[in-house]
């Protein structure tokens, strides 16, 4: 909404389609749980076992809907493939056994990653924004109303490139699951209707390059294909 004693025109609002519906759900914030699968933890070179669940942030202007263009100032980018949350309700405080009446819906969805950054933020012990919340960098799908899908626990998540099985796992391997990430986060921010979690992503992360294709799945929510321009 424009003001008139706004010195410009604020940004657009984010806002994923709704399969099936000429309904859109307007993006708040973006949460990303790190490392929440096992295998991918420990291809990151991290004890699965010994590390209460973290948080970072994305924008919300950084999910597309469409191609990925190669980003600036890296030469390491990488794929993560993820379930994708969307709430409808907030709170603060959230139990656990009521985290999944928060929930609007899924989408698949890629957390791509300037991992030569990333890695270096981690040596300097920096934040992560710089590898991980640039342009366009969240591509996703359309959200999937839990109401017709109910809330997927297991099944499949594989991501490949050019044809070529890279990820794949299975959302029961996820370390903490959906209504604990729900219930932790709201114990720290007041969680909003608009808001988005990325779930984490299995093994077999990798770079891609200009003119990769990159196809995902969630069983249960749907596919994703992304070209790399």
């Amino acid at each position: 909404m424009t003001n008139a004693n706004d010195l410009f025109a604020p940004a657009p609002v984010t806002r994923f389609p709704v399969a099936g519906s000429d309904q859109t759900f307007p993006v708040r914030r973006v949460y990303c749980i790190g490392r929440n699968y096992a295998a991918h933890a420990i291809e990151m070179g991290h004890d699965p076992n010994k590390e209460p669940p973290f948080f970072f942030q994305k924008n919300p202007d950084n999910i597309i809907f469409g191609d990925f263009p190669y980003p600036v100032q890296t030469d390491d980018v990488h794929y993560e493939i993820e379930l994708v949350v969307a709430l409808h309700k907030g709170g603060t405080d959230i139990a656990a056994a009521d985290a999944l009446d928060h929930v609007f819906g899924y989408a698949v969805g890629l957390d791509m990653t300037r991992r030569d950054l990333q890695g270096e933020a981690k040596k300097l012990g920096r934040p992560w924004e710089i590898g991980k919340a640039f342009e366009k960098s969240a591509p996703c799908g359309p959200l999937v109303p839990a109401s017709q899908i109910g809330h997927p626990d297991q099944g499949a998540i594989w991501l490949k490139v050019n044809g070529a099985l890279q990820q794949e796992g299975d959302l029961n391997q996820m370390i903490w699951k959906l209504p604990e990430m729900i219930a932790i986060l709201s114990r720290y921010f007041a969680l909003q209707p608009g808001d988005v979690i990325m779930t984490g992503t299995p093994a077999g992360v990798g770079p891609i390059t200009r003119g990769d294709v990159m196809e995902g799945h969630v069983a249960g929510v749907g596919n994703l294909t992304v070209n790399v321009v």
